[in-house]
């Protein structure tokens, strides 16, 4: 018997207690163009066989990143994780399903979040970090509201040049908080003048380092702009190893710094899970969202870890919380922390420094092909090609080559009206043979 614990009276009386008259208006928000109008044309019921066979089959058309010349960035890196990551993520100690709100009997996973937020800290020269966040678009929301509560301000000016996936994400969650929005038009070759769009009402201002097409920014002037009208600076990046090589976001001015983790011990997996992190100066530490892992001693004097801050709405009234995002990314923090231990400072420095020396290489390559143009002055492991005909072409035709050759700056902003902007990333996981095998292609697929 199929479990349907609740009869048609049961709902219409629910439905009637919150004031609608039908399920659907529970779905009024989503704009219907998002909506599909009737169910899609699958079958309704197949065999455990059947349907791993049509699946097994659908799989196989995929171009897994690891089979072919892998040059895709755009915010999910590629980068090598140790097999030992794998394995200790594994250990008992640490995988466990039940979250860490008894500290007598989670003491492993309160310790590891511990170690993490030290080492993101520390990454971004922040602080204080949190526990983890969703990810670090959503993540970048939550610093958007933030910076809301902290100035008693609404209007949030997010850089032109700023992953139009975390833009939407920032946009989607103020329209519902009822807060303003002000998105500046990207400038591939260099972030505009957003100093000159800051004013008394602006509450934060976002901006991304490496940006979207991979520009390395100059926090300093941003935030002493930001700071004398009154508003925050939130930094901003999408891919955690730069933080090998360029300055923290925190030693730069930053109030608030947050991004994607993904990089480091978390593959591509097809699209997630991935890890948001989140840091702050220890002045605003009641206003951060997710929760706070903190050290302590037990009533014997042994060390020991607790939750410390948990501003959740798991935890205390829905309107007194800080977000009402009630997932972060434990185990994808655990594999974050081990990774990264297993590096250590001068691991991360010397990962980083490789990847850079690797896109330097692809990037002198690619400008060397007649027609293309590379946009950047300076960058880390990513760069911005204009082409002569429009990137998603292009990249269609490379990949029946077997070469993935990058993210078309279309797919992320299709409004945009830069069709031949083409988003490449070279990571240590690209070999010579890689990037002479790309120049090579795009020299073909273009003549």
């Amino acid at each position: 018997m199929r479990y349907l614990p609740l009869t048609a009276e049961d709902r219409t009386e629910m439905l009637a207690r919150i004031g609608i008259a039908s399920v659907d208006e529970l779905f009024a928000d989503i704009p219907a163009a998002q909506r599909q109008a009737e169910l899609p044309d699958l079958p309704r019921a197949r065999s455990e066989i059947e349907v791993e066979r049509i699946l097994s089959a659908l799989a196989a058309r995929n171009v897994s990143a690891g089979s072919v010349p892998f040059f895709l960035g755009a915010g999910a890196y590629r980068h090598h994780v140790p097999a030992s990551v794998d394995h200790l993520i594994q250990r008992s100690e640490f995988l466990t399903s039940y979250t860490p709100y008894q500290p007598e009997i989670a003491q492993g996973t309160l310790q590891y979040l511990f170690e993490f937020q030290t080492q993101v800290a520390e990454l971004t020269g922040m602080e204080v970090a949190n526990a983890s966040m969703y990810d670090g678009s959503t993540g970048t929301a939550e610093a958007v509201l933030m910076a809301h509560r902290i100035t008693r301000r609404g209007k949030a000016l997010l850089a032109g040049n700023l992953h139009p996936h975390y833009r939407a994400t920032v946009e989607t969650v103020c329209h519902y908080a009822e807060n303003e929005v002000v998105s500046l038009a990207p400038a591939p070759a260099g972030e505009s003048d957003i100093i000159a769009a800051i004013d008394e009402t602006t509450s934060c201002v976002v901006v991304q380092s490496p940006d979207v097409f991979g520009n390395l920014v100059d926090l300093r002037p941003i935030a002493e702009a930001a700071h004398k009208a009154g508003a925050l600076l939130i930094a901003v990046f999408t891919e955690v190893v730069s933080l090998g090589a360029i300055e923290p976001p925190g030693a730069q001015g930053a109030d608030i710094v947050v991004g994607e983790g993904q990089g480091i011990g978390n593959p591509l997996n097809f699209g997630g899970p991935y890890v948001g992190l989140f840091a702050t100066r220890s002045k605003y530490v009641r206003q951060m969202p997710g929760r706070l892992a903190g050290e302590t001693v037990d009533a014997e004097g042994r060390r020991g870890f607790v939750l410390t801050l948990s501003t959740r709405e798991q935890h205390i009234r829905r309107e007194k919380a800080t977000s009402n995002i009630c997932t972060n990314s434990g185990l994808c923090a655990l594999a974050f922390t081990i990774h990264l231990s297993l590096l250590g400072q001068k691991g991360l420095e010397n990962l980083a420094a490789l990847n850079h020396a690797t896109a330097c290489d692809l990037a002198a390559r690619l400008a060397g092909v007649p027609g293309v143009e590379v946009l950047n002055d300076t960058f880390f492991n990513e760069f911005t090609l204009r082409l002569p005909r429009p990137a998603a072409d292009v990249v269609e035709e490379l990949a029946a080559r077997g070469i993935l050759a990058g993210v078309p700056y279309s797919r992320l902003a299709p409004k945009a009206g830069l069709d031949n902007l083409l988003l490449v990333a070279a990571t240590e996981t690209t070999t010579d043979e890689d990037r002479a095998a790309y120049a090579a292609a795009l020299k073909e697929v273009l003549a």
